[in-house]
């Protein structure tokens, strides 16, 4: 019977299904949950300093799109989404963009274990500053592979 149990374990379609299972739960509430506003969050920020700055200046800041520019991290989101890539000619593309996707979902990931609220983590792990060390410490290495691969 333990050796059923054990060849259950490493069936490969048990594993994808439990895997499935996991990923279809709350795990993509949890994350959505956290990503958006953090992601929304910038981009006010990002508004905010162009205002900022453009008072500084002595100059209208950005208020083109929408009501008091309220609307311009939206178009400016877009308009990076669209815009034609930039690639070095000799570079290789795929690993060029991988490491740029790698860069910014280990941004995205890092926040898995700052709490927000009490009870609202998506990782409760007591290793959790080790975790965000050994996370922040892995961005660099897709700096370096855009270096490498642009060669």
């Amino acid at each position: 019977e333990n050796a059923k149990e054990n060849s259950k374990d490493s069936d490969p379609k048990h594993v994808i299904d439990s895997t499935t299972k996991l990923l279809n739960e709350a795990v993509p509430a949890e994350i959505l949950g956290i990503i958006l506003p953090l992601l929304l969050g910038v981009a006010f920020l990002v508004l905010a300093e162009c205002k900022v700055m453009a008072f500084v200046q002595r100059r209208k800041g950005p208020d083109v799109v929408g009501s008091f520019g309220l609307l311009q991290p939206l178009a400016e989101g877009l308009k990076l989404i669209l815009k034609e890539p930039i690639s070095p000619s000799s570079a290789n593309f795929s690993l060029f963009r991988m490491a740029l996707v790698a860069t910014f979902m280990l941004s995205l990931v890092a926040w898995a274990v700052v709490p927000f609220d009490y009870g609202m983590v998506l990782s409760d792990s007591n290793i959790g500053l080790l975790y965000l060390f050994a996370i922040s410490s892995l961005g660099v290495y897709g700096i370096i592979i855009v270096g490498r691969s642009s060669n």
